[in-house]
């Protein structure tokens, strides 16, 4: 971190040293970074700061272990394995990134300052020294001889003549210029801060979504474990998903070493499909910065979160495991046949004219899709909820185009014959062409107001 040039080397804050910083020093600085704007909308890293930062504190603290601060933070059990599950890893690297954010903006003028050095996970403090001023040495053309020749004279009359000539033409256009830039970008933060302006339909969806000023979590899907899923042909509980049993069956499984080392390899990588992508910066732009957001992956994503907060699960179970929580309440279900592979929605209860399957054509190249919406409340009936699942990543994508569409939310709140949107499930038929949604049509819903 550039901050760090101007720290004191570790020995010189040895116990003893004069420089050496307090325990109250140390624990007001932790607090205040915890409660920066750069930890406001991340309970969990706020968590492992203040976990670490606290038990740093205590006189003699040995270095701070991964698997503690797994078990501790994160919930994981004591003896869980690391070699499958960085989650302590991949959190750690971006708290160091926040920690420098903070230093570099509203703790700019902290006169200690802390990091976590790569490769532990105890924080270390520093007392920040005061920069040198720099000031540039000045070039020998700021002081001109005290006389120059006639011509020189006459040369630089004629130059500063024509200068002043191009001056009010070249200052109009850079005025027309700052202009034309200044108004794009009241534009673009207008749209920022009133997503909904114009869209009547879709302010009323997401302004009811959002009434209780909750942070909302967008969950991007854990598309390794669907492939896994695809490959060993067994489905995946959410139980066996949160523990990683499902590994170790992989792993104590008649498979042979090289197919299990290729399995550990794609658990090893978080993949997330660009459809699954574009499905949350359709939402996320929904959302106003007033109201807390926080995108994350579903194997990072805890159960405490999903009954705390708003959320909208990106995927289908086999890359959403949350989605399992909802089993009882969702008729619309995408799913999956390996034998033959076959991807479709089922439909559990159809009314007349509905069918029960809805199988996307096994056709090479077939540009047929479809996708779910459920609104429904979070598991614990403080929230909201959201899943988005679709035959594959571009239905998931219209899923959420629709629900971001004044005119397909306008047509649906005008079959619904009423201004507050209630809990409801939609599926859509879609049609695509290279990778890109370009028509979705309603062909079932149900609604739920009795939920509210």
């Amino acid at each position: 971190m550039d901050h760090m040039s101007n720290h004191p080397a570790p020995e010189d804050l040895a116990e003893g040293s004069e420089d050496q910083p307090s325990v109250e020093e140390r624990r007001a600085l932790i607090e205040r970074v915890a409660a920066s704007e750069q930890f406001s909308r991340s309970a969990r890293l706020r968590d492992f700061l203040l976990y670490v930062g606290r038990k740093s504190l205590k006189e003699g603290c040995p270095e701070i272990h991964e698997q503690e601060i797994g078990a501790k933070v994160f919930g994981r059990s004591a003896a869980y394995d690391r070699s499958q599950d960085n989650i302590v890893r991949v959190n750690a690297t971006e708290l160091r990134k926040r920690i420098e954010s903070y230093f570099e903006s509203g703790g700019a003028n902290e006169p200690l300052i802390l990091d976590i050095p790569r490769g532990s996970y105890k924080p270390v403090f520093h007392r920040r020294l005061p920069e040198s001023p720099y000031r540039p040495a000045a070039s020998l053309e700021e002081f001109p001889p005290a006389a120059a020749s006639r011509d020189a004279e006459s040369r630089g009359r004629k130059r500063s003549s024509r200068l002043r000539q191009l001056f009010w033409p070249v200052a109009s256009l850079l005025l027309a210029v700052a202009c034309a830039a200044l108004f794009q970008q009241n534009r673009t933060m207008r749209k920022s801060l009133h997503p909904w302006e114009g869209k009547p339909a879709v302010g009323a969806f997401w302004a009811d979504f959002l009434r209780n000023n909750q942070q909302t979590d967008i969950v991007l899907p854990d598309d390794a474990a669907s492939v896994i899923e695809d490959i060993t042909h067994r489905p995946t509980s959410l139980e066996a998903y949160l523990s990683r049993d499902y590994m170790r069956q992989i792993q104590s499984s008649g498979m042979s070493a090289d197919q299990k080392a290729d399995l550990v390899e794609i658990f090893n990588h978080n993949l997330v499909t660009f459809g699954a992508v574009r499905a949350a910066q359709q939402i996320m732009a929904e959302i106003p910065p007033s109201y807390s957001r926080y995108l994350t992956l579903t194997r990072y994503y805890t159960a405490d979160e999903i009954k705390r907060n708003n959320v909208v699960l990106v995927g289908g179970k086999k890359s959403v495991p949350w989605d399992h929580l909802f089993d009882d309440k969702i008729n619309f279900v995408t799913d999956f046949n390996d034998e033959p592979e076959l991807q479709f929605v089922r439909n559990r209860n159809p009314k007349a004219g509905e069918q029960a399957i809805y199988a996307v054509p096994q056709e090479p190249n077939s540009l047929v899709g479809y996708g779910a919406i459920a609104y429904l409340p979070n598991p614990s009936g403080t929230g909201n909820a959201i899943i988005l699942a679709g035959t594959d990543s571009d239905a998931t994508n219209a899923a959420a185009e629709f629900l971001t569409s004044e005119d397909q939310m306008e047509k649906f709140q005008a079959m619904l014959h009423t201004s507050r949107f209630p809990y409801f499930e939609v599926l859509l038929k879609t049609n695509r062409l290279s990778g890109t949604s370009f028509s979705s049509k309603l062909l079932a819903y149900r609604t739920y107001p009795d939920l509210h």
